[in-house]
């Protein structure tokens, strides 16, 4: 589904933006930190944030991410958040830490409160 051209834009250390919906129909976009395992994305946030919130009532999402190096490339992936794994030791938070290059002291004070959002893509759009 994801076209070879643009794998790149999924194994670079590079920022996605993750749309999720709040209640009522408005979208939330943040910049994120994710990996790409050929299958899914993940993405980390904690149980006390409104992205959690977001993606337990309503499920779809929407990411985008473009080329720092040609701006007007860029891949766009929709999908579902497909299941929700607890990170307690805030494990995966560690590996994207390591991914983006962020020299850690151990694990973040919101470890405890930590989750992987797991999203299995349906649907994709480039340039």
């Amino acid at each position: 589904m994801i076209p070879d051209s643009h794998l790149d834009l999924l194994t670079r250390p590079l920022f996605a933006h993750l749309a999720t919906l709040r209640p009522g129909g408005m979208p939330q976009v943040n910049p994120m930190w994710f990996t790409w395992d050929g299958t899914h994305l993940r993405f980390t946030t904690t149980t006390t944030r409104r992205k959690h919130r977001n993606v337990t009532a309503e499920p779809r999402v929407a990411m985008s991410i473009n080329d720092p190096d040609e701006p007007y490339r860029y891949l766009e992936i929709r999908g579902q958040v497909e299941r929700i794994d607890a990170d307690p030791g805030a494990t995966f938070f560690g590996e994207l830490a390591r991914r983006y290059a962020l020299a850690m002291d151990g694990p973040p004070g919101d470890a405890a409160d930590r989750v992987v959002l797991v999203v299995r893509p349906d649907a994709v759009s480039y340039q």
